[in-house]
């Protein structure tokens, strides 16, 4: 018996190091992010680091600067509580942001994970616009929003409320809610948490956003902040707040009876060729194309393109997808590679390249109509890929 158990034991060993190596081996940057850390001689922070400059969650109640190097779009999706965005294409175009900021004031910056180049890019030019505190948070996003709350646009409560796919909660005082709030949102105070926790959903997946009055409120964060430490796995504020919402001419519980319909565009649902177009500008219907990529039914007509380099798709990439560095070539140039007659969809690792490569090819004024990206978190060994589909922000 003694003998059974110490094998057991050993066993047992054996699996959680196995786990842990597995876990150490995917929690580090790829080759090409660590040589860029190396060179540009930056510093890598952890998550529980992150997590105690984020602080109060609001942007004058952090600790630190936190800088989304990804494009606008993602950063509107979902980004960490506080965080400004200065994507790495755009970094003269975002950074007056920081006019005002000391040099020696901490910057935390993060993209789309481990495999991602756009943080180390804007921290690297960061320090050379003189700030001297700059750190990698590079397991960026997507380890953050797996273990906390998000921080959400207009636009994705705008969307979840008329489409009824999130909880609303105010968090405000009760009086203030009753005096305006966003229609179909309920009200559950900081204040009454624990009294009022009997009105949080069963269902620990469901989507809930949470808001109280601007950037400067806390009490959005402090419901959040609950909500997750009871185990609520989807949880974001609406950091922007009622103040931003009425900005936006939307209807309030007050102002609604005054308010007309508003009639929407109908969009086109597929392309020429057959594509079916996602609800975001420039996408191609994530599921939509998820379902083809699992059954091997990608058409013919559809050409992925992998716009990463050429050591990352080396590595592994979407079965049937060539390879071109987007970032290297002019729009001209990149739309001069591609396959004649094909519905083009590029991909990355985090979407945000693609979305990059999009964005340069409509803002040169060149035809887009049968050119889209996929909006997906995608990580290959070989053809054997993982891919989580990201929600679109319209």
């Amino acid at each position: 018996m003694k003998t059974i158990l110490k094998s057991l034991v050993v066993v047992g060993l054996l699996i959680v190091g196995t786990f842990a190596n597995s876990s150490d081996a995917l929690a580090k940057p790829s080759a090409k992010v660590q040589s860029m850390i190396d060179n540009f001689k930056l510093e890598v922070v952890d998550y529980n680091y992150a997590k105690a400059k984020v602080a109060k969650g609001t942007r004058n109640g952090s600790k630190a600067i936190f800088i989304d190097a990804r494009p606008n779009k993602k950063y509107k999706v979902g980004t960490i509580p506080s965080s400004l965005n200065i994507p790495d294409t755009e970094y003269d175009k975002y950074v007056g942001q920081l006019k005002d900021t000391p040099k020696n004031k901490e910057i935390l910056v993060f993209c789309g994970g481990w495999k991602c180049t756009k943080s180390p890019k804007v921290a690297d030019m960061l320090k050379k616009d003189g700030f001297t505190n700059v750190k990698l948070y590079q397991a960026g996003e997507p380890e953050w929003s797996k273990r906390n709350y998000n921080e959400v646009d207009l636009a994705v409560i705008k969307s979840a409320q008329s489409k009824n796919s999130a909880i609303l909660i105010d968090a405000r005082p009760y009086p203030k809610y009753l005096q305006e709030t966003i229609p179909g949102s309920i009200s559950i105070p900081d204040t009454k948490i624990d009294e009022l926790k009997g009105r949080f959903p069963v269902y620990h997946m469901e989507k809930i956003i949470v808001f109280c009055g601007g950037y400067k409120c806390v009490k959005s964060h402090n419901v959040a902040k609950k909500l997750v430490s009871m185990g609520y796995g989807n949880v974001s504020v609406f950091a922007a707040g009622v103040p931003a919402w009425k900005k936006a001419g939307l209807a309030t519980t007050k102002s609604a009876s005054t308010q007309k319909p508003v009639t929407q565009e109908k969009k086109a649902q597929f392309s020429k060729n057959g594509a079916k177009i996602g609800t975001d500008e420039g996408s191609i219907d994530g599921e939509w194309l998820y379902s083809l990529i699992k059954e091997d039914k990608v058409p013919s007509f559809i050409q992925i393109v992998d716009v990463t380099s050429p050591q990352e798709y080396k590595s592994g990439h979407l079965k049937g997808a060539i390879n071109i560095q987007a970032e290297k070539y002019s729009a001209k140039d990149l739309v001069s590679k591609f396959p004649k007659g094909k519905t083009i969809v590029f991909n990355c690792t985090a979407g945000g390249r693609s979305m990059d490569a999009w964005t340069k090819i409509k803002e040169a004024g060149l035809d887009i109509s049968e050119v889209f990206y996929f909006d997906a978190n995608i990580d290959c060994k070989g053809n054997n890929c993982k891919i989580e589909v990201n929600e679109p922000l319209e």
